[in-house]
């Protein structure tokens, strides 16, 4: 007869064979790599043979049989608890199993976490359920299993119908009721905030751009363009400050023919010993074409379609023409910083600190945005 245990490896496995004795506890196991298994979109049947070969019925002694009912078992609990996950803070108090909250969290954080080849093809998309069924077209793209990019698309979609219209700091709405980390929560935002303002990432030119380059111009933007900003009335970090983008149509002076000119030549002059001379004369005799761009980007915000397209405006019209020409990204941050700073010194934005703080606001967010898009 057997006596059963649960090995360090989690399953049931036969001690010895002498008698039966039964072990009863109050505290569910849960193992992680089989969670993982089952969040990555496995069978019940692929899941054994990925857990067979990892050689755990060498390490336990189990049967394959054992492994099937053991997997079985575990793919029915996580079934069970799925709809717990779907709204996080019931899982402390429901009364299916009892969980350590240090699994409970590992639990939570593991269900939300996804795949960035999936979020890359969705991200700047509606979470509707026209796109849901693209999914079939995604799964075969990224070679994630289909169910796992269900998944992965109900959690956006489910983060972004609670939070979209919730005031305060979008981050900390996220953590309070979904109970992720930080670092997840901040990827969520970026989610939120793309999908709340449908900015473009689909088109050819930006497929270059990873999800961590759109998160970081994503954290940029709330922090300071958003109606939540430190200097905005409404605490809503979802949306772009429409003030803010009223007033960015001001900076429209800097086109201005003669303003132009003495902007060019302040630049130019502090920039002479910073570039090399091919570079330089390049940001010579195009500097008009560069400012036209930056200057239009920021007074077209106002309207959606021009959001829309922020990030392919900045590649093609200002990405793009510098790379080509053989700047570098030093070249870029200091024209970029000279660029802002050298407003300082023009008598309208002297006679105008309000114009100036628009500038800087503007200005700070996008350089920092073309600095992390400044790659191959």
């Amino acid at each position: 007869m057997y006596t059963w245990g649960i090995s360090s490896a989690g399953i049931l496995a036969p001690a010895n064979m002498s008698d039966i004795n039964v072990f009863v506890g109050n505290t569910s196991y849960i193992d992680p790599e089989v969670y993982q298994l089952w969040l990555d979109g496995l069978s019940a049947t692929d899941a054994v043979y990925a857990r067979q070969h990892t050689g755990i019925l060498r390490k336990t002694g189990a049967t394959r049989d054992m492994l099937q009912y053991d997997t079985l078992d575990y793919y029915r609990t996580f079934s069970m608890l799925e709809k717990i996950l779907h709204h996080p803070p019931q899982i402390a108090n429901q009364m299916l199993l009892q969980i350590p909250p240090s699994t409970q969290k590992m639990l939570i954080e593991k269900y939300y976490e996804f795949d960035f080849p999936v979020l890359r093809e969705i991200l700047g998309k509606k979470l509707s359920s026209k796109n849901r069924k693209d999914l079939d077209d995604i799964s075969e793209k990224t070679s994630i299993k289909l169910k796992s990019c269900r998944r992965q698309f109900d959690n956006f979609k489910r983060v972004f119908k609670v939070v979209e219209d919730m005031e305060g700091p979008i981050v900390k709405n996220i953590q309070s009721h979904f109970l992720i980390s930080e670092r997840l929560a901040k990827q969520y935002a970026a989610i939120v905030f793309f999908a709340n303002n449908r900015f473009d990432t689909g088109k050819k030119r930006l497929q270059y751009l990873t999800v961590p380059d759109f998160t970081h111009c994503a954290d940029e933007m709330i922090a300071n363009w958003t109606v939540g900003s430190i200097d905005s009335k409404v605490d809503i970090d979802a949306d772009i400050d429409r003030d803010f983008l009223q007033e960015l149509r001001d900076t429209k002076i800097l086109l201005d023919k003669d303003i132009s000119d003495i902007h060019r030549n302040v630049v130019c002059s502090a920039l002479q010993d910073k570039m090399s001379e091919k570079v330089y004369v390049d940001m010579e005799s195009n500097f008009k074409a560069l400012s036209r761009a930056i200057v239009n980007i920021a007074v077209g915000m106002i309207h959606s379609k021009e959001l829309r397209d922020f990030f392919n405006d900045l590649v093609e019209r200002i990405i793009d023409p510098c790379r080509q020409t053989g700047w570098t990204s030093e070249n870029v941050r200091n024209f970029l910083e000279i660029y802002k700073t050298s407003c300082k010194q023009i008598e309208v934005f002297k006679r105008q600190p309000r114009l100036l703080r628009i500038w800087e606001r503007y200005m700070d967010t996008l350089t920092r945005c073309i600095l992390r898009m400044y790659h191959s």
